[in-house]
Order: structure tokens, then C-alpha cells, then sequence
């Protein structure tokens, strides 16, 4: 037996792998939801870390721990690859196939677990929103999967959405870049495989009688669809049209979806814009990593789109330069412009969220940008005057935290 990793558990060598994991012992192993698989996979608890393990071939098992490896170190979600073991033989001296060991996700199920229950719209959407934004994500980077089904994808609660994971890649392919070709037929598998799938659930009566598998799988390759295009065209936009850009950024936000930041170059005129998707949680830590400004996550979006779009049209190529200007230039001046009689309303964070949002609204009124500095001065006089102490609604006196 050979154990091939890169950081491999001790305790790992110590599991019968002299059996066929068919044959596991039950006080090995550890039940966990799994979906249907071609292999046998297991899955045990060492040292308070849970693996699964699928037995397969050699050459099938390098190509995935190799895949795995290579989309741990481009950060796209999936699981991690821990080891290979091969040369296994059991008692009788006769070969054994190769296992490959992965770490579980903590807190995350198969796809296919979820549909085998009642789900409520609301959750049915996150799903395949989450679902959507993970193809989206895979073919940006190249990864041709090849096998997307219910059984192989994960999902996790993020931040009170989900977040979807590949759990198994050894159809997949990692290329510079996808072609349409490439692409269209990686939908289509997607398509016939969760379609499949659905279809066994109904049969099984595993299947809520309200949901309709070809209906399903039209709503995630629409989804996919529309973030596709979202995210990949590129929108030429005016000097002067910062306008359209937050627009394109509330479309996206609209079908479910968060923007780590927008990328722009500058052309004749104008900007070239294509904005960046990702998953929950980003924009508080790029928020905090940046400025040190502590905010909630939809806080933190707002925050970070208005200094994204500061930093492209001040042609600032480094991000912690335009950051530190930003927050003196514009952040700062805007909180400070709040009367003190005001501060007691809402928190800094919160009340520069809100008139970027009242900013919003006068420009779609006035079909123009109309600028921070009458977006401010309108926010304080019809908006920030009229609400509630914040602090007193909450029950708690300025200063005692």
C-alpha cells in the first residue's frame, strides 16, 4: 500500500485497506447523506475530521486529485483533495482498486438530499441561485465539469444563503478558457443529468408533487443564463455615466447575486466595465481588509461598489492607495457632514449605505448622476431628520458599548 499527499493524516494508515471499502467494518465508518454514486465511497471520522473515500482506478484518481489540487490553489469551491492509496492488496495477495481520499465539507449535503424533502420556494431559489452561480464561476475559470448532477454537488448555509461546492471532478477538464462549444455541452449534460435525477426522485415519490423536473432544470439553465451574461459582456459606458454602471451592479444584485468588485479599463470616452461574482461573506472581509470598516455584509457591497467605481475614475491602479483616499475623501467627509443633533439615527456605515441609496434614487428621477454632495444634503434635510434615534429604538444608551 502507498499513501501519495501532500499533508497526510497519521491516522489514515491505520484503516484496513487490505478490505475493499464495501467490506468496511460499520465502527469504521461514519453515515453521512451522500447522492448516488458509479463507485463505492465511504466516509470516516479521524481525529475529528471527516474523509470520504472512493474506490476507482489509478489513472481516474490522479487526474482528480491533480484537478482538485489545481482549483484549491484558483480558490473555487470544491472539496479538497487529501491523498491518494494505491498498490492496495488484500489478504489473499489479489490487487485492490485505488482509493481517493477527500476532506468532507463540514455542514454540507448532496443536492439530491434536499430535494428528497419538502421545499419551500424561498429555499428552492437560493438553491438553484447558488447552483447557477457555481457553473458561472466554474466556466470562468476554464473548468469544463462534465458531470453536474444533484448527487455531486454540495451546498452549505452561507450567511443565511447557500453556497454551492463540486464534490466530484474526475470528468472534469481545466482549460485556459472555454469555448462555446465547450460550454454548451456542459449545459446540456447538466441539463439531462439533473432532469435524470428529478425523474428518479418522482418515481420513488422522494419528490415534492409540486415540483416539476423539467421545470427545474429550465429555471437553472435560465438563471445561468442571465448571470452568464451579466457577468461576461462587456458594457462601454461614458465619463460621465457612473449611473450606468450602479445600475448594472443592482441588476445583478437583483437576480441574487453579490459583486466582489468591478473590473474597468479605460477606452475612448468611456469605461470598459465587466463586474466580478461572488460568494456571501466577501464583501465584509474586502470592506475590513481595506479601509478597517466593520460593516454588514449588504453594507459592505454599498461600500465597496461606490469606492470601486472612485478608484476607475480616478485612474488609481492600486487598490490600497484608491482605498485610503477613498475613506479620507469620501466616506469621511460624508459622515462628517452629518449634524451632530443626526448621529444618534443610525450608525456611519449604515447612514453612508442610505444615501448612496437615495443617491440612486434622485439619479433614476433625474435620468442623470446627480452627485454625492446634493445626494448628501437631501438625505440629511427629507430623510435622516424624520427617522428615529437608532440607538434609543434599540434600547440602548449612546456610549454605554
Amino acid at each position: 500500500m502507498r499513501i501519495t499527499s501532500a499533508l497526510v493524516d497519521p491516522a489514515l494508515l491505520d484503516l484496513p485497506w487490505h478490505v475493499p471499502l464495501e467490506e468496511w467494518p460499520a465502527d469504521r465508518l461514519v453515515a453521512l447523506p451522500q447522492g448516488i454514486s458509479r463507485h463505492i465511497v465511504r466516509f470516516v471520522k479521524l481525529n475529528d475530521t471527516v474523509y470520504a473515500l472512493k474506490e476507482t482506478r489509478e489513472r481516474i484518481a490522479e487526474k482528480e486529485y491533480d484537478l482538485l489540487r489545481a482549483l484549491e490553489r484558483i480558490d473555487f469551491p470544491a472539496v479538497e483533495a487529501v491523498a491518494i492509496v494505491t498498490d492496495r492488496i488484500d489478504e489473499q495477495g489479489e490487487p485492490l482498486e485505488t482509493v481517493l481520499i477527500t476532506r468532507h465539507l463540514q455542514f454540507s449535503l448532496p443536492y439530491r438530499a434536499l430535494f428528497s424533502h419538502v421545499l419551500r420556494p424561498e429555499t428552492m431559489n437560493r438553491l438553484l441561485d447558488a447552483l447557477a452561480a457555481l457553473i458561472v464561476r466554474m466556466h470562468l475559470t476554464g473548468f469544463s465539469w462534465g458531470d453536474c448532477s444533484l448527487s455531486n454537488t454540495l451546498f452549505r448555509r452561507d450567511a443565511g444563503a447557500f453556497a454551492a461546492y463540486l464534490v466530484d471532478a474526475e470528468t472534469g477538464n481545466l482549460y485556459p478558457k472555454l469555448s462555446e462549444g465547450q460550454r454548451s455541452e456542459d449545459i446540456e449534460i447538466l441539463r439531462l443529468n439533473i432532469f435524470g435525477e428529478c425523474l428518479d426522485l418522482q418515481a420513488a415519490e422522494l419528490l415534492h408533487e409540486a415540483i416539476d423536473p423539467e421545470a427545474v432544470v429550465d429555471d437553472i439553465v435560465a438563471r445561468y443564463e442571465r448571470l452568464w451574461h451579466e457577468v461576461t459582456y462587456e458594457q462601454e459606458v461614458g465619463r460621465d455615466a457612473r449611473h450606468d454602471i450602479e445600475g448594472r451592479i443592482r441588476r445583478l444584485n437583483e437576480l441574487g447575486f453579490d459583486v466582489a468588485e468591478v473590473a474597468m479599463s479605460t477606452v475612448d470616452g468611456g469605461y470598459r466595465v465587466r463586474p466580478k461574482v461572488v460568494d456571501a461573506g466577501y464583501h465584509t472581509r474586502r470592506l475590513l481588509r481595506l479601509t478597517g470598516l466593520d460593516a454588514e455584509e449588504n453594507q459592505a457591497r454599498q461600500l465597496l461598489n461606490d469606492l470601486d467605481a472612485y478608484r476607475a475614475e480616478s485612474d488609481l491602479t492600486d487598490e490600497q492607495q484608491a482605498a485610503h483616499r477613498w475613506l479620507t475623501e469620501v466616506f469621511e467627509p460624508v459622515v462628517r457632514a452629518v449634524p451632530a443633533n443626526l448621529r444618534r439615527k443610525l450608525e456611519p456605515q449604515e447612514i453612508f449605505s442610505q444615501i448612496i441609496q437615495h443617491k440612486w434614487l434622485l439619479s433614476e428621477r433625474a435620468g442623470r448622476d446627480v452627485g454625492m454632495g446634493p445626494a448628501v444634503q437631501s438625505y440629511l434635510t427629507d430623510v435622516l431628520a424624520h427617522k428615529p434615534d437608532e440607538q434609543a429604538v434599540l434600547g440602548i444608551e449612546v456610549g454605554a458599548v
